[in-house]
């Protein structure tokens, strides 16, 4: 039991930077008592002693803020920070070294008896605010952002964002192909997506994709053309120029041809 206990304030000091001494821990963290009063009432719960296990419960909850029902199956170094409106089902199973924040329902679907609530394998990684909901099972070094509602399986090393739920991946290494093209275009596409997932960069990649094809197809097509005499005068088409695509930056097009402007910046408003 003592070995437990120096558990879950170690946890305290390992996930939460504002942990100074045992002693605040034990005396002011209410993720840790609402720790030590489950792990008696699931005991006195698997007893037979469920009334006096409810009860002990609801005092926790008084204290806390956390409820957790004492048939919930909890492992070894869980920690709750903050903990306010945590609430964790009566048969939720939840592994070792897993995390939870403020607000975060593990909970049922059903009104039916038997398994209703959530199996969390280990070292899980739950956001403030977040719903996981149902027997699904959350695989191992999962994370789920915070508000996030997950009602479906998600397999081991995910991450979980958005409402419903949806699976990102880990981040990859930027690949050469899009970074030529953001260079054509003028922008970095990667400049705010190197540490996290991003649907908005995900949905950039594939216009970066989609935009390296055409230049290709376009560039073979050039070269084609010349191939067939294109530059001769056989055809009638204006002049090719090179068939490598360059993108064209703060440009006009005027009488005389095509002129740079300075890197000034002007107000298209003002009369001067």
């Amino acid at each position: 039991m003592f070995e437990r206990i120096k558990e879950d304030v170690q946890c305290a000091f390992e996930r939460d930077p504002a942990a100074r001494t045992t002693f605040e821990v034990l005396t002011t963290y209410p993720g840790i008592h609402a720790i030590l009063m489950h792990r008696l009432s699931h005991w006195l719960s698997n007893q037979g002693l469920k009334w006096l296990a409810r009860v002990l419960s609801n005092v926790a909850r008084l204290f806390t803020g956390i409820e957790i029902h004492p048939g919930a199956t909890i492992g070894r170094r869980f920690f709750i920070d903050h903990g306010m409106g945590v609430v964790i089902g009566e048969t939720t199973e939840i592994g070792d070294d897993c995390t939870l924040y403020h607000g975060v329902t593990l909970g049922g679907t059903s009104w039916d008896k038997g398994k209703r609530h959530p199996t969390l394998g280990n070292d899980v990684v739950i956001g403030a605010g977040a719903k996981v909901l149902g027997p699904i099972y959350i695989g191992k070094g999962v994370r789920i952002g915070s508000n996030a509602v997950v009602i479906k399986d998600v397999p081991e090393g995910m991450t979980v964002v958005g409402v419903p739920g949806r699976l990102v991946s880990g981040v990859s290494k930027p690949d050469k192909k899009r970074q030529e093209i953001a260079r054509k275009m003028g922008f970095d596409a990667y400049g705010s997506t190197r540490d996290m997932p991003d649907p908005v960069a995900t949905a950039i990649n594939g216009i970066l994709d989609h935009i390296h094809a055409m230049d290709e197809r376009l560039e073979d097509m050039c070269r084609g053309m010349k191939s067939l005499g294109a530059e001769v005068g056989d055809i009638d088409l204006p002049d090719l120029g090179p068939c490598e695509l360059h993108h064209v930056e703060n440009k006009e097009i005027k009488d005389s041809g095509v002129v740079e402007h300075p890197d000034t910046e002007t107000d298209p408003q003002s009369d001067s």
